[in-house]
C-alpha cells in the first residue's frame, strides 16, 4: 500500500500543534523573539502565516493537478525559511528566483500594498489569461511591482544576467544616469546546490568575482539553497561549503539553525552586500519534502527511513515549536492560523481554476515579437549639431570623403558605432578585446579612447558571461552592445539567447524584455583560417530562435542603415536583435576587378535606416531571372549576374534579404511574379537552418509561377586555404546555376 506523503507531512504539523504545551510565558508582539534577536514576535508570526501559506499553495498545487486544472506541481515545501530572504531584502531590490522561491516570493510580495501573492500564484498555476506574472504562458515567479523578471530556467541560467544586473547598478551610477531604484540597491539571485555546479552559474559566480576584482561595485546576493539533492543525486556533505566558503572577493555566510539565528545571518549577508556593494554567497539549510515534482517517485532512490529522516526536519515544524516554546503563540492559535490559512487557500485556489485562459494563437503570440515599424522608424535619437558631430569625430564626418576613397564595411561600422554611442548616452559596447586593441578587425578601433573605459570595454574570455551582462544592463535600462568574437563562439552560450534573452518579453507578458543589439563576426571564405571556430557557416541555431531579429549586412552602407534600424528596433521594441557582421567582406574594396573599388561606398546620412522587410534590390525590375541572397552571396551573386550578362544571357534582378530572421516574405512576393527562374543563393550549409527551405516553402505554398532553385554550401566543416572552394557556395557555381535556369 502506498503512502502519501503529503498527507503525512500536513498532519504530522497539525499533531504538533494540537498536542503543543502551553508556554511558561507570553510575550508582546513587539518582544524579540529570542534575547538579542531582531525578530520580534510579530514579524515571527507574520513570516510564518507566509510559510503555511506558501505549504499550502503546494497541496492545493497537487489538488488542482489531479482534476486537470492546474499542471505545475514544483513546489517549495521545505524550503519556506528563505522566507526570510523575502523580508529582509526589499521589494525593490530586483530578483531573479528559482522555482522553490514559493514563501519568499510571498513574503516579498507582502511589502507592497494592495498585493495578493497566494492569488497571483495560484492564477499562475492555473495558467490564467489573468496570471499578472505571465498572462498563463507558464508557471513562474514573477512581479513588474516586485521586481521579480520571470525565470524559467531550472539549472541557473539566469545566474549570468543577474549579475549583469548588480554590474548595471554601478555603472548606472558612474555614467551619472538616472536611476528608479535607491542607491544602494542589491541584486538577489537564488537557485539550488545542484545547479551550483552548472558551468553558467559557475560563469555566473566567475564573473561576479572578476568584476569586483576589477573595481566595479557588483552588490549580488547569491542564495544557494541547499537540500542536499538535485532530483535523485544527493550533493556529497559539505560541498557547497567547500566550494564557496574561500573564494577570493565571494563573501560567504552560512544560515543554519533555528529561525532566529537564520535571520542574523540573512540579516548579516544582506547589509554587507549592500554596504560593501559586493558579491555574497548565502548558503541557506533548507530540505526537499514530496521529492523533486509530483511525479517523482522518491522512493526509487531514498529509503524510507531516509524519508522519514528528513520529514522529521519539516521547517514549519521547529519554526512552529520556537514560536510556542517562546511564547509568541499558542499551539491553538497556530493551529487556527494553519486551518483559517488552508480554508483560505483552498477558496482562492477554486476561483483561480475558473479564471479565463488564453484563447487564440495571435492572444498567445502577443508579446513574443512587439513591433511598431512608425514608432520604430521614428525611434531615432536627436541628430548632434555638425559642430558636436565633427568635433567627436576628430574633424572629418564620415559622410566627407577622405580624398577619393569611400569606405570600407569596417570603416563604415567604426564609424556608425562612434555615432550610436554619441547619440545614445545609454548604449555600451564590449565583449573580448573591443577596448583597448579595438576589436580582432579593428572595428571598434579609437571608441575606448574617445567615450571612456565606462562604456567600451574589454570583458572576460566567456560568452555566456557577455550575454548574461547584456541581459542584466538591459533590465536595468541601458542599451547593451554585446560583441560575440567569432559565429562559432555564439554556440559555447546559445541558451542565453535562446532560453533566457528572447523568453523573457513572452514569459513576462512584455512587462520585461532584454533590449539588445549583438553583435556576431562570422560567416566563411575566409581562406586563410579554417576550421569550425573562426571560420563558421551556421546560423540555423539563431533562426530557430522565437522573437530573435536577425539581420545581415553586406555592404558598408547598407551596414550603417542596419545597424541604426537594429538599435531602434531594441530601443523603441525593446527586441532582442542580432547583427551578423560578414568577416570576409569587412575589408573588402572592389566588385567586378581589381582595384575598381565597386565594394566602397559613401556614409548614408541623418536619419537613413533599414527596417525588417526592406529588401536590396540589383538589377532590371522586369529581369526574368531573380537571385536571391544575403551577407557574402550578394557580392558574388553580383559578380556571377554581370558575367552572365556579359556572356549574352538574360538580364537577372539580384535580391539582397538583409534580414535573415523576420524573412521578408512579403516583400518577396511581390518582387518574384513574372519571373521565369528564381535562385536561392544561401551561403550556409545545405541542413544548416539557412533561409533557403523558408523560402522556398513559402513561395511552393502561395503557388509562385516560374522555376525555383538554391545553392548551398555542403554539409561540412570550413576547411584551410583553397579547399574552401570545394565545398563553399562560389561564383562559378552560381553562373552555372543560372544558366540552367535560363
Amino acid at each position: 500500500m502506498s503512502i502519501n506523503r503529503v498527507e503525512l507531512v500536513e498532519r504530522r504539523l497539525e499533531a504538533c500543534l494540537a498536542s503543543a504545551k502551553p508556554a511558561t510565558r507570553v510575550l508582546a508582539a513587539d518582544q524579540p523573539l529570542q534575547p538579542g534577536s531582531a525578530l520580534t514576535a510579530a514579524g515571527a508570526l507574520a513570516l510564518f502565516e507566509s510559510q503555511l501559506e506558501s505549504r499550502a499553495l503546494d497541496v492545493a498545487a497537487r489538488e488542482l493537478k489531479k482534476t486537470g486544472r492546474s499542471f505545475y506541481t514544483i513546489s517549495s515545501t521545505g524550503h519556506e525559511n528563505n522566507a526570510l530572504v523575502g523580508r529582509l531584502v526589499r521589494a525593490s531590490d530586483p530578483a531573479f528566483l528559482h522555482y522553490r522561491s514559493g514563501a519568499l516570493m510571498i513574503e516579498r510580495q507582502k511589502q507592497l500594498d494592495g498585493s495578493t501573492p497566494v492569488f497571483d500564484t495560484l492564477l499562475s498555476l492555473c495558467a490564467s489569461a489573468e496570471d499578472p506574472a505571465s498572462g498563463g504562458r507558464h508557471k513562474v515567479w514573477g512581479s513588474r511591482a516586485a521586481w521579480v523578471p520571470p525565470q524559467t530556467s531550472t539549472i541557473a541560467s539566469h545566474l549570468p544576467k543577474a549579475v549583469g544586473a548588480a554590474f548595471a547598478l554601478g555603472r548606472r551610477r558612474r555614467l551619472g544616469l538616472p536611476l528608479e531604484l535607491p542607491a544602494d540597491s542589491i541584486v538577489l539571485c537564488s537557485f539550488g546546490d545542484a545547479s551550483a555546479n552548472h558551468a553558467t552559474a559557475l560563469a555566473g559566480f566567475n564573473a561576479a568575482r572578476y568584476s569586483a576584482k576589477r573595481g566595479n561595485p557588483t552588490p549580488i546576493l547569491f542564495l544557494c539553497e541547499d537540500n542536499g539533492i538535485g532530483i535523485s543525486v544527493a550533493t556529497p556533505t559539505g560541498w557547497i561549503a567547500e566550494s564557496f566558503g574561500n573564494l577570493p572577493g565571494l563573501t560567504y555566510v552560512r544560515a543554519e539553525g533555528d529561525l532566529c539565528a537564520l535571520h542574523a545571518a540573512v540579516q548579516r549577508a544582506v547589509q554587507h552586500c549592500r554596504s560593501h556593494h559586493a558579491p555574497v554567497f548565502l548558503h541557506l539549510e533548507t530540505v526537499r519534502l514530496w521529492g523533486h515534482a509530483g511525479s517523482d517517485v522518491e522512493t526509487t532512490y531514498r529509503s524510507l527511513e531516509e524519508i522519514e529522516a528528513i520529514e522529521a526536519r519539516d521547517p514549519l515544524l521547529a519554526n512552529a515549536k520556537l514560536l510556542i516554546e517562546s511564547g509568541a503563540a499558542s499551539g491553538a492559535d497556530l493551529l487556527a492560523l494553519l486551518r483559517e490559512v488552508r480554508a483560505r487557500v483552498a477558496a482562492a485556489a477554486e476561483e483561480a481554476a475558473g479564471r479565463r485562459k488564453l484563447e487564440t494563437r495571435a492572444e498567445v503570440l502577443a508579446p513574443l515579437a512587439p513591433y511598431d515599424a512608425e514608432r520604430t522608424r521614428a525611434g531615432s535619437p536627436p541628430w548632434p549639431s555638425a559642430a558636436a558631430r565633427r568635433e567627436s569625430y576628430g574633424g572629418e564626418l564620415p559622410e566627407e570623403r577622405q580624398s577619393a576613397t569611400k569606405r570600407t564595411l569596417a570603416q563604415h561600422l567604426n564609424a556608425a558605432f562612434h555615432e550610436a554611442l554619441l547619440t545614445r548616452p545609454e548604449l555600451l559596447l564590449f565583449g573580448e578585446d573591443v577596448g583597448r586593441k579595438g576589436g580582432v578587425y579593428g572595428l571598434t578601433a579609437g571608441l575606448q579612447k574617445r567615450f571612456g573605459v565606462a562604456r567600451v570595454f574589454d570583458t572576460l574570455l566567456d560568452e555566456t558571461t557577455i550575454l548574461g551582462l547584456a541581459q542584466g544592463s538591459a533590465q536595468l535600462g541601458l542599451l547593451p552592445v554585446p560583441e560575440i568574437q567569432y559565429l562559432a563562439y555564439v554556440h559555447n552560450a546559445l541558451d542565453q539567447l535562446r532560453g533566457e534573452a528572447c523568453s523573457l518579453s513572452f514569459f513576462s507578458n512584455g512587462q520585461f524584455a532584454n533590449p539588445m543589439v549583438v553583435r556576431i563576426a562570422g560567416l566563411a571564405y575566409q581562406k586563410g583560417f579554417g576550421g569550425h571556430f573562426h571560420n563558421d557557416n551556421s546560423i540555423g541555431a539563431l533562426r530557430d530562435i522565437p522573437g530573435l531579429c536577425l539581420c545581415v549586412p553586406a555592404r558598408g552602407d547598407d551596414a550603417v542603415r542596419l545597424w541604426r534600424g537594429a538599435l531602434n528596433l531594441a530601443a523603441v521594441n525593446r527586441r532582442v536583435v542580432v547583427f551578423l557582421e560578414p568577416i570576409a567582406l569587412y575589408h573588402e574594396r572592389d566588385l567586378y576587378a581589381d582595384k575598381d573599388d565597386g565594394w566602397l561606398f559613401d556614409f548614408p546620412g541623418e536619419g537613413q535606416q533599414l527596417l525588417p522587410g526592406e529588401l536590396g534590390t540589383y538589377g532590371p525590375a522586369d529581369a526574368p531571372l531573380a537571385l536571391v541572397t544575403y551577407g557574402n552571396g550578394l557580392r558574388l551573386s553580383l559578380r556571377a549576374a554581370r558575367r552572365l550578362a556579359e556572356q549574352g544571357g538574360p538580364a537577372v534582378r539580384v535580391i539582397d534579404l538583409r534580414w535573415l530572421a523576420p524573412l521578408p516574405l512579403e516583400a518577396l512576393r511581390r518582387e518574384l511574379p513574372g519571373r521565369r527562374g528564381v535562385l536561392v543563393v544561401d551561403e550556409c550549409r545545405a541542413s544548416a537552418g539557412g533561409p533557403a527551405d523558408a523560402l522556398l516553402a513559402d513561395w511552393a505554398e502561395q503557388g509562385l509561377p516560374g522555376r525555383f532553385a538554391s545553392l548551398r554550401a555542403a554539409d561540412c566543416y570550413v576547411p584551410l586555404g583553397a579547399a574552401t572552394d570545394l565545398v563553399l557556395v562560389t561564383e562559378a557555381q552560381i553562373l552555372d546555376s543560372l544558366r540552367a535556369l535560363a
